[in-house]
């Protein structure tokens, strides 16, 4: 939560959440990892909890649909007073993201917290 709006850092779409419970008939147990935009640019990669490791320095927005998500502090410094969501448009999922392959990927859309829409 944002302490001065008391708004979620994160939130997804009902088409996010949709694919979200698709995946985990697959995969149970996921989590989200916001992508720092090297080789995936800024999509939320998604992956098997048990097959990404989770570094000391990463931060949990907050959950999804019940999935965790997180992203690097250094990251959420930058973006601490936006509202991530995450929500699905066509096309293909991060090379290593379980979106892959299905037509549909996730893209993380952001709103300054006190109604200011950012792009």
């Amino acid at each position: 939560m944002d302490e001065t709006s008391g708004e979620p850092h994160v939130l997804a779409t009902d088409r996010a959440l949709e694919l979200i419970r698709e995946i985990q008939q697959d995969h149970p147990h996921i989590l989200f990892h916001q992508s720092g935009g090297c080789c995936d640019g800024s999509s939320p990669m998604c992956y098997p909890a048990n097959e990404f490791m989770i570094g000391d320095h990463d931060v949990k927005l907050g959950e999804v649909g019940g999935v965790p998500v997180y992203i690097s502090a250094s990251q959420f410094e930058a973006w601490k007073h936006t509202q991530l969501v995450i929500d699905v448009v066509p096309g293909r999922g991060g090379m290593f993201s379980l979106d892959n392959g299905r037509e549909m990927r996730f893209l993380t859309r952001s709103r300054l917290f006190g109604g200011g829409e950012a792009r």
